[in-house]
């Protein structure tokens, strides 16, 4: 089963993101099952990446006895970055670092959760961590009892920035980068600079 939901979930990012096929990277963790990581150029010089097997298996909660193994919440992850081309070497690893904490960590991805990794996210980058939230695509239905998968936007964000979500909550930050009219698509955006 979980087969089937991976190549569904391929077919239905290519069938969401216009571009040309796809380019893929395969991300394997020691006792995690392999992750990809499709990279997605667009002619608006938008580069996607989008995670692929994170939903395999539905996440829940660790400190249940028993996982359910269909029923549950399913994500994957889809990064969006303005010329995001000339980084794409951290950008995989760390898209499946993201998508593997569900399994690693029992962490369940949902809109509006930081995720602080704590390190760069790439080579010279201030971003340490990442706001999900929503990003645009379809979520993608499954049979019965599945719960269906939804995709989450990562957005990249400043140790500064997640205090703040700490502090007054995703909302607020998001509010602060519309006011300033912050691109937050941009890698290279002032929080961004070492």
């Amino acid at each position: 089963m979980s087969a089937s939901v991976v190549s569904a979930v391929r077919a239905h990012l290519v069938s969401s993101i216009e571009g040309p096929e796809p380019a893929a990277a395969s991300v394997t963790f020691l006792g995690v099952e392999p992750l990809d990581v499709l990279r997605f150029e667009s002619p608006d010089g938008l580069v996607r990446y989008a995670s692929v097997g994170c939903s395999r298996h539905p996440m829940g909660d660790p400190g249940d006895l028993v996982a359910d193994p269909t029923r549950g919440p399913r994500a994957e992850l889809v990064l969006t970055l303005r010329g995001g081309t000339g980084i794409a070497s951290g950008v995989a690893r760390t898209l499946a670092v993201l998508a593997a904490a569900p399994s690693v960590e029992g962490v369940v991805l949902l809109e509006d959760a930081l995720l602080d990794l704590g390190e760069p996210l790439w080579k010279d980058t201030a971003f340490t961590a990442v706001l999900l939230g929503d990003s645009g695509i379809e979520a993608l239905e499954l049979p019965e009892p599945m719960d269906p998968v939804r995709f989450l936007a990562v957005v990249p964000i400043t140790g500064t920035e997640a205090a703040w979500v700490r502090l007054r909550g995703a909302d607020a930050l998001r509010d602060a980068w519309a006011e300033a009219g912050i691109d937050i698509r941009d890698p290279h955006r002032a929080a961004a600079s070492l």
